[in-house]
């Protein structure tokens, strides 16, 4: 049996040594311009997603509601702070293909940033600056029963894709590993997963990418997000950002039904 790759964190001068003879520093998202405008912006939204219900009823959260409930820097506190820009390791190691059935899926999913099988209606991004982690938050626009069947395909992700090996498109091999993640109790229905990618340089170094994923519904309305860095990733972010998310949603769905 292949022994287990330890995800550890490395400092970022070393992991720009390592792999400078791979993809270079800015390649894995290491570096970004100082000068460079924000590519990804703080609030964005999907032109696919709906305006209004067809029926008039509410089941669909306008767009000014929609932003209303995505989460802030605030909301986290420091060190979280509005995005520099997308984190380009996701081109380098996100971007990669495997025979292992629906790990592809997966993999796929994490690299489109479509964890519910739909781009999001509304996201924002935050970065740390302390860790260079980076949170992605977003409001899909499926309906219920949709991200029901896309949660349920989650939960079986730490058992289908436990472990498996991918490559990408630059001729690394990846050593992924797929666990659940406990979630706050919020929301209807909820799929939490740790997932690391890790792979090794030409002079030996391990780069580890470490994710943690959630997807929560909350009566017509979900939300998805992936906190991602290089090296350690902050646990006690992705626990606020669902529970803050669960409730800024429930609390715009109350306000919306009280002003009818």
């Amino acid at each position: 049996m292949t022994a287990a790759i330890r995800p550890r964190a490395l400092p970022l001068a070393a992991l720009c040594a390592g792999l400078l003879a791979l993809t270079g520093c800015a390649a894995l998202g290491l570096e970004r311009p100082p000068s460079a405008h924000q590519p990804l912006p703080t609030v964005d939204g999907s032109s696919a997603a709906p305006k209004a219900s067809a029926q008039g009823d509410g089941s669909v959260l306008t767009d000014a509601q929609a932003r209303a409930a995505l989460i802030t820097e605030t909301d986290l506190g420091a060190p979280w702070s509005v995005t520099r820009g997308a984190a380009t390791w996701r081109d380098a190691l996100l971007k990669a293909s495997t025979a292992a059935g629906e790990c592809q899926r997966l993999l796929d999913a994490l690299y489109a940033d479509e964890l519910l099988g739909a781009p999001a209606r509304v996201a924002v991004g935050l970065d740390d600056a302390d860790t260079d982690a980076q949170l992605r938050y977003q409001i899909g626009a499926r309906r219920p029963a949709d991200v029901d069947a896309a949660l349920a395909w989650l939960r079986t992700m730490p058992v289908q894709c436990a472990r498996f090996t991918a490559a990408t498109e630059s001729g690394l091999i990846e050593d992924v590993q797929v666990s659940e993640a406990p979630l706050p109790e919020v929301g209807d229905v909820r799929a939490g997963l740790h997932v690391t990618v890790a792979t090794m340089t030409s002079d030996g170094e391990e780069v580890v990418l470490t994710m943690d994923v959630a997807a929560v519904r909350v009566g017509e309305d979900a939300f998805t997000l992936t906190n991602a860095g290089l090296g350690d990733v902050p646990n006690d972010a992705t626990q606020a950002a669902v529970q803050i998310g669960a409730l800024r949603l429930a609390d715009v769905r109350k306000q919306g039904r009280a002003q009818v």
